[in-house]
């Protein structure tokens, strides 16, 4: 089965900048896709997980946490759509965030940041490694999310919810001898 790659805190503030689709043309042998400019990629011959990984490393510019997940989670994340009783709202962003490591999840969720007055970030459900959430678009939220990694137990990369449909899309197009 593809696999489905996040590169943790790439091309955020001009901080560790690369080219995704340049690292995707390196890493041509493993049929990898690039998914916009955050380091998410489909990888759809992956092969050995841990040669690919290996490969995947030595390729980056610069040291990076990398989380590795299974496409068919995601494609089940997508056809039970958590976020079916969030009303889809301009000034709301849908999230994921993927530990690095299962979970040890500190806090009860679901859970508001912050925990009095107006909440910037919901965390509305969990599955495995994943953590679903939704976000106010507001300079504070930033610091918000900043605090995922203390009370979720891991460090997480967060996605917003159209870029895993993007991912989704890709896995589910044309079948190109899967693995």
């Amino acid at each position: 089965m593809a696999l489905v790659v996040f590169l943790r805190g790439v091309n955020v503030g001009g901080y560790r900048t690369f080219r995704p689709s340049l690292l995707a043309r390196a890493l041509s042998k493993y049929d990898v896709v690039n998914v916009g400019a955050a380091g998410t990629f489909v990888v759809r011959k992956p092969g050995s997980r841990a040669r690919f990984r290996a490969d995947l490393l030595r390729k980056l510019p610069f040291e990076a946490e990398v989380v590795l997940c299974d496409g068919r989670e995601l494609i089940r994340f997508e056809t039970e759509n958590p976020f079916e009783a969030e009303p889809a709202r301009a000034d709301v962003v849908r999230f994921v965030s993927i530990l690095s490591k299962p979970r040890r999840v500190r806090a009860s969720i679901p859970f508001v940041l912050p925990a009095d007055g107006e909440w910037s970030l919901r965390v509305i459900a969990s599955r495995k490694r994943f953590v679903f959430g939704l976000y106010r678009r507001h300079m504070k939220t930033i610091g918000y999310l900043g605090q995922l990694d203390r009370l979720l137990g891991a460090t997480v990369t967060t996605r917003n919810w159209n870029t895993i449909t993007a991912v989704v899309g890709i896995l589910k197009g044309p079948a190109r001898n899967f693995r």
